[in-house]
């Protein structure tokens, strides 16, 4: 077979379907989702071994392919002919080769499009700080740190360097000049991709995500010593981020890294996508904006207080989730059954129903 041939095909098909992820595993039909749900190409037919390891060859360079039957997985991009690009994770499941791609769209939408608070303007715009975008996996955080750059990109002539496994979304330098670092290409690793940066004249500095101390401690000093650093982190909400952070680090270490983050924080933005009623997806979020506050909460390790900081200071622009899950549902865009189902605290979020 023309894996290919094949692998354009269902391609197109995903296109053409608006999806944003297609599966490829064996025993099932090629898999696509669509505003957040799988849908089987039921006319194509189950996939076996070879088709997996087929597609797994059409979609990944020799050296990606030896270092996945080495580590049996990995990140890896892949863009097609007509510049339609994915990020993609091979791995194996019962002895068996399996595919995830997620489509990353050419156009970088900006905040509006993304249906995002205009606040988040603010943190694109400001000179220094640390600004992390957290959610669990698929939530958009990608998408919304992208939008950020690119911001920054098309209003101001800044040096912007991206760490990133693989690299997603492909700026074009506007005003700003943007280099764009890929781990195992560009880069041994983050943590070295990281401390060269401090070597680099960079202004703005995007770290795709955060993984392990060493990590985390670089981007927290890049943040400290003038530049603005964005990231993201698999947590739930502000409070889960500070305390994940911080527990990452030796018992020796953390109150270091706690007086840095109290001093270098600009924001955390938390995120959800919601099924839409009139079909695809639409944001709910939470922001945490440090201020003196905050601040005290975070270096005095009340960490656990920050929600309530979060629920009485929307003056200041901060965000509730469960307000911002409550309006969608006043607006007719969301379900209550799925305010309900994405919220961290449905008794509050009864209250505001």
């Amino acid at each position: 077979m023309d894996y290919s041939a094949q692998l354009k095909k269902y391609i197109n098909v995903l296109v053409h379907e608006g999806a944003s992820d297609a599966h490829f595993s064996v025993g099932v039909h090629p898999t696509i989702r669509v505003a957040g749900n799988l849908s089987p190409m039921l006319k194509e037919p189950v996939l076996t071994k070879e088709d997996t390891l087929g597609f797994l060859t059409a979609l990944t360079t020799p050296l990606n392919q030896k270092r996945f039957f080495s580590e049996q997985e990995i990140d890896f991009a892949y863009e097609t002919e007509d510049k339609v690009r994915f990020r993609g994770n091979a791995f194996y499941q019962r002895g068996s080769v399996s595919i995830a791609l997620r489509l990353i769209p050419r156009k970088i939408s900006t905040i509006a499009e993304l249906n995002l608070p205009e606040i988040l303007t603010t943190f694109a715009r400001k000179s220094q700080g640390f600004f992390i975008v957290v959610g669990p996996v698929g939530q958009g955080k990608t998408t919304t740190l992208a939008s950020m750059i690119e911001l920054i990109n098309t209003e101001r002539m800044e040096h912007i360097v991206t760490i990133e496994d693989p690299i997603e979304y492909v700026f074009e330098p506007k005003l700003s000049l943007v280099e764009q670092r890929e781990v195992r290409i560009d880069t041994k690793d983050f943590p070295s991709a990281l401390a060269s940066a401090f070597r680099e004249d960079i202004d703005v500095l995007m770290v795709g995500e955060m993984r392990g101390p060493e990590t985390m401690a670089a981007a927290v000093t890049a943040a400290e010593t003038g530049h603005l650093v964005f990231s993201t982190l698999h947590t739930n909400d502000a409070a889960q981020t500070i305390d994940r952070i911080i527990d990452t680090f030796p018992a020796s270490q953390q109150d270091q890294i706690r007086l840095q983050l109290a001093s270098s924080m600009a924001g955390i933005f938390s995120q959800r996508l919601i099924p839409r009623i009139s079909g695809g997806l639409i944001p709910a979020f939470e922001l945490l904006i440090n201020n003196k506050a905050v601040s005290n909460l975070i270096r005095e390790k009340r960490t656990h207080e920050l929600n309530t900081v979060i629920e009485t200071n929307s003056e200041e622009g901060m965000i509730d989730m469960n307000r911002s899950l409550a309006e969608l549902v006043a607006r007719g865009e969301i379900t209550v059954e799925s305010a309900y189902q994405y919220s961290l605290n449905p008794n509050m979020l009864q209250k505001l129903l």
